[in-house]
């Protein structure tokens, strides 16, 4: 496009109210873009195809794909193509270029994420920082969006998809290997097409797992297709992506963002809107679930389970009247209220109420501040070692050994897992700037009297660890002031068994995903002497306060 044309193209945009002017500069074809990450400051890639012909005034379909543990964006990109290596060449070797291909009228972008890092935490936040990358430089179709991959990438497919299945339009999962905790979220899929592929004879990730997947969700209504390849191993994507069959599925598809009828489930508030519907407190500790469907005109029939408040997004819903009551059924009992933009319900006892329970800026759990531990490992974090007491030089390296342990996520795994690329700092309390306590979590060793930072905010946090019982480790996790810290007094919180299911991460990060919002534990989190959920306040349940208070080293504030 000529430059003339680049600016009457602005314009028009401009004049049609359209806030972003695109003005696509790169090549047409396969390539490797980057994004800032704000978890670590580092430039993170994504491999990239652009179609042929492109024009930036048309909004494009877009098609994301996740890579399997050992592989990486470049190989997925040519996987989801249906481009495996030539004959006895190595995933090193075909990362090195791109083939051709036919082109598709498709953006196809396979993000990095870590390498071999699973799709939770960090990794997951990548995927949505490419997708949020992707929509600044191009012209995104909205509702046409897919998620795709395969083994690893298969299971992020269905954890991102079914924890925020409003975004996607279609989901295809190649020999997944989900998570644990995903096959909670089956049900949210009820809007959300969802194709499997697996080879009958795969000994890494057996397919019982996906037959069972599939059965639960036919069982719900969705709408679910499988295929499965008689004999073939773990390299179901072989036929599963074969000359860029993918694409045309994928196609058949778009998304409603005003379905009739949502359901949705989660346990943690980091996932709490699908749809219409958003969740804004839930039992601590719980499976939430809520099924919202409009009936006929006004009326919409609601019901819930372990949830306190939630709230109805209705603008724009085409069929809701803004000019009519609303007529709301929730749990068996009525309720007549009129229309708003965003309607707000609380639970008082056994009676739902318009409105919302908790004010703003008070201390309660909430969506960015809900806890589990894991939630401070997945955004922006340091790691903090106490110097307070003026330590030997000897016991400061042990300290700061330790502070370095638990941030290694690179540990090397062999060649083929490779090392997780996520970078987290490790300071002393002392090094601490204003700036770090506004931008990051804080990962704090140590105890009051070593460790300056935890000294600071004595008063603000609810549990401390004395040094009575040098067997014992407390972990766990609380707000301060905006962001999230997380106590790790005495023994660290690594070592012990491995937990169940898959994992891609280091022995230091295995088990943070599986931990609730505190923890004592003595040695390693094998032996847990007490452990438990912050309620909605981020108060001790008294129950947990009467375990906790029957521990010695522990003082409860």
């Amino acid at each position: 496009m000529h430059t003339f044309d680049k600016f009457l193209c602005c314009f028009w945009l401009f004049a049609g109210s359209v806030s972003v002017c695109f003005s696509q500069q790169l090549a047409t074809g396969p390539q490797v873009l980057a994004f800032q990450s704000a978890a670590d400051d580092t430039d993170q890639p994504y491999a990239i195809y652009i179609p042929e012909n492109f024009d930036e005034r048309k909004a494009y379909p877009l098609v994301i794909m996740l890579h399997g543990a050992g592989s990486n964006h470049r190989l997925a990109l040519r996987r989801v193509f249906g481009k495996s290596n030539a004959e006895g060449e190595t995933d090193v070797e075909a990362s090195r270029y791109f083939p051709e291909w036919d082109d598709v009228p498709y953006i196809v972008a396979a993000p990095f994420a870590r390498g071999t890092a699973g799709y939770q935490g960090i990794p997951e936040k990548d995927v949505y920082a490419v997708l949020a990358d992707i929509k600044k430089r191009f012209n995104i179709d909205e509702n046409r969006i897919y998620l795709t991959g395969l083994s690893m990438g298969g299971g992020g497919t269905l954890w991102l998809g079914l924890s925020r299945p409003d975004i996607w339009a279609a989901l295809a999962a190649v020999c997944p290997a989900p998570p644990k905790g995903t096959a909670d979220l089956l049900g949210n899929a009820l809007n959300l097409p969802v194709h499997f592929f697996h080879g009958d004879a795969d000994p890494v990730v057996p397919i019982e797992g996906t037959r069972a997947m599939v059965d639960q969700m036919q069982e719900k209504g969705i709408y679910v297709q499988s295929e499965e390849y008689e004999g073939v191993k773990h390299d179901s994507w072989v036929n599963a992506y074969a000359d860029g069959r993918i694409f045309d599925w994928l196609g058949q598809f778009e998304r409603d963002p005003f379905p009739a009828k949502v359901s949705f489930s989660t346990r943690d508030l980091a996932y709490n809107r699908a749809y219409w519907v958003e969740i804004l407190q839930i039992d601590p500790g719980t499976l939430a679930a809520i099924d919202a469907e409009v009936i006929s005109g006004n009326e919409i029939k609601i019901s819930s389970q372990n949830i306190t408040s939630f709230q109805l997004n209705l603008k724009d819903h085409p069929s809701i009247k803004a000019d009519n009551l609303l007529n709301l059924e929730i749990n068996g009992r009525k309720l007549r209220i009129a229309f708003q933009d965003v309607l707000s319900l609380y639970k008082d006892g056994t009676t739902w109420r318009p409105g919302n329970l908790i004010a703003e800026g008070g201390l309660v759990k909430r969506k960015g501040s809900s806890g589990p531990i894991y939630a401070a490992f997945s955004d922006r974090h340091i790691y903090v070692y106490g110097t307070a007491d003026n330590p030997r030089s000897e016991e400061l390296e042990q300290r700061r050994a330790v502070a370095l342990e638990a941030a290694n996520w690179s540990i090397y795994r062999g060649e083929f897992l490779g090392r997780v690329h996520f970078f987290p700092r490790v300071l002393a309390d002392k090094e601490i700037r204003p700036s770090d306590l506004e931008s990051s979590h804080l990962i704090l060793f140590g105890t009051t009297e070593t460790n300056s930072i935890l000294e600071s905010i004595r008063e603000d946090l609810p549990m401390h660890l004395t040094t009575e019982d040098e067997s014992l480790g407390m972990l766990y996790v609380y707000p301060n002031n905006g962001r999230l810290v997380v106590v790790n007094s005495g023994k660290p919180w690594w070592g012990g068994s491995r937990p169940e299911g898959y994992s891609f991460v280091g022995p230091t990060q295995r088990n943070l995903p599986q931990f609730k919002d505190f923890m004592i534990y003595r040695d390693d989190p094998d032996t847990i002497l007490v452990d438990g959920y912050f309620d909605t306040f981020w108060q001790l349940p008294r129950d947990k306060e009467s375990e906790l208070t029957a521990l010695p080293s522990v003082e409860i504030w």
